[in-house]
């Protein structure tokens, strides 16, 4: 690669850092925060929005394209994301007491349990990793699908199984959800305060994952 080809690619990756980190960005803005003339990170942006890198939406500002967002999904395996995920699991143990679950999407309208720490309880949920349960009527379905409500977070009560309570909160890497960070409590062991305040405990677990996996994923592509 020459000289000129190396420059052209670090302008761009910096010009797409930049609006990544810094977005909605107008034309003006991401040029002057990449250090880069109007015409050259117009050109650069053109290539990246060709590629679905970036979007450009209706008001003018460009975001993060699809294509970033799939690239950094994949980077996350489920391997990986067990890795990430398993110190969280833990500390919502020990805040919360109850079994914690990390969730992805499965095969069609489905969601998998791919890891656990179990409560400590001696009444628990056990272990379901590897079993499938709907997107529909399901805690971790709903966030992995976007149906997160305004809190952060979703509470579901018997929807999967009867007289259990579970409450969710999305993993996002670039603005979409890749996977479930829930607690599954006995409906009679929880109430309306104690399920706000697990839901707030999945909520700053989640985030903290979200944010490692943003990092993770920028590396990797």
């Amino acid at each position: 690669m020459t000289e000129a080809s190396t420059r052209t690619v670090d302008r761009a990756l910096s010009l797409l850092a930049t609006v990544c980190d810094r977005g909605p960005l107008t034309l003006a803005d991401a040029a002057r925060a990449a250090d880069l003339s109007a015409s050259t990170a117009l050109r650069l942006l053109r290539t990246l929005e060709a590629q679905e890198f970036v979007r450009r939406g209706d008001d003018g500002r460009y975001v993060a394209g699809v294509r970033l967002v799939q690239l950094g999904a994949r980077a996350l395996s489920n391997d990986s994301l067990v890795s990430l995920a398993e110190p969280a699991l833990s500390r919502i143990v020990d805040r919360t007491g109850e079994s914690s679950y990390l969730a992805v999407r499965g095969a069609g309208e489905t969601a998998v349990y791919i890891a656990i720490v179990e409560g400590t309880h001696s009444i628990r949920h056990a272990s379901w990793v590897g079993r499938t349960i709907p997107l529909n009527g399901s805690a971790a379905g709903a966030v992995l699908t976007g149906r997160t409500g305004p809190d952060g977070y979703v509470v579901v009560t018997q929807g999967v199984e009867a007289d259990v309570t579970a409450i969710a909160a999305p993993i996002l890497v670039g603005g979409r959800a890749v996977a479930s960070l829930s607690v599954v409590v006995p409906s009679y062991r929880t109430t309306e305060t104690r399920t706000a305040e697990i839901g707030r405990v999945l909520l700053a677990e989640s985030r903290s994952i979200g944010a490692v996996s943003d990092v993770e994923g920028d590396r990797t592509t």
